[in-house]
């Protein structure tokens, strides 16, 4: 086969798309790596924030990011304050996690505070009156993105998400913290029910497997390619 022939038998047209995939398929690969490096950064600054002792809220509020922070507050008669439940999940069983209203003293902020689980088969709940008694409490600091579109609406005044707006409204509380304060002390140590805690951090990285399947891709592309070269250049 003379050399004009080979030429004119060589697929161009398919090297460029194939260029041009292999490229883009390299290029996600390149940035899932680029995505668990971030991720595990980001799982690393979350371990070492929850292992600090509990510093003062206005001294963690001030940070760039005070997530998974322990801050020590008072929430003034958080014992008996005004909650809204939110059904939940916590090691397995059902029930509701109890959310309050918190002003720390002194902080010009109001927060929304979870004073943790309650197991559906119990029926008995802190109290409720107007009290401005000092409360002192640990909890820990996090994040709260908002509900996503298929989150079921409140129910006989449950909620069903994670709702900052609808809770604070329903708490009649106006434009509160974005962070959620979740009490790792208990509001109510009578109530041996009402389990205070944080969730486990949920960090998802799955970012190495998807570079090695856009790697793998970029692989068999490149055989794909070779295969149908050869069989073009000798036909």
């Amino acid at each position: 086969m003379t050399a004009e022939a080979t030429r004119a038998r060589f697929p161009f047209g398919l090297t460029l798309v194939a260029v041009l995939a292999l490229a883009l398929l390299c290029g996600l690969g390149v940035w899932q790596v680029q995505r668990m490096q971030w991720k595990n950064g980001l799982i690393d600054q979350a371990e070492a924030a929850a292992g600090l002792p509990p510093a003062p809220i206005a001294s963690v509020m001030a940070l760039d990011d005070p997530a998974f922070r322990k801050v020590a507050i008072d929430c003034p008669g958080l014992a008996t304050a005004r909650y809204v439940e939110l059904q939940t999940i916590h090691d397995g069983e059902p029930g509701v996690r109890l959310i309050s209203a918190c002003r720390p003293a002194g902080f010009p902020t109001t927060f929304l505070i979870d004073r943790g689980f309650v197991a559906e088969t119990v029926s008995a709940r802190p109290p409720v009156a107007a009290s401005t008694a000092s409360f002192p409490v640990v909890a820990e600091v996090r994040e709260t993105p908002p509900p996503g579109p298929m989150a079921l609406p409140v129910d006989k005044g449950r909620f069903f998400a994670r709702d900052m707006a609808g809770m604070a409204e329903a708490l009649g509380v106006a434009n509160p913290d974005p962070n959620t304060l979740f009490a790792l002390t208990s509001s109510n140590p009578e109530l041996q029910a009402l389990q205070p805690s944080a969730p486990p951090a949920a960090f998802s990285n799955n970012h190495l497997g998807y570079a090695l399947t856009w790697f793998g891709l970029a692989l068999a592309l490149v055989g794909f390619y070779i295969v149908l070269l050869r069989r073009k250049l000798t036909s």
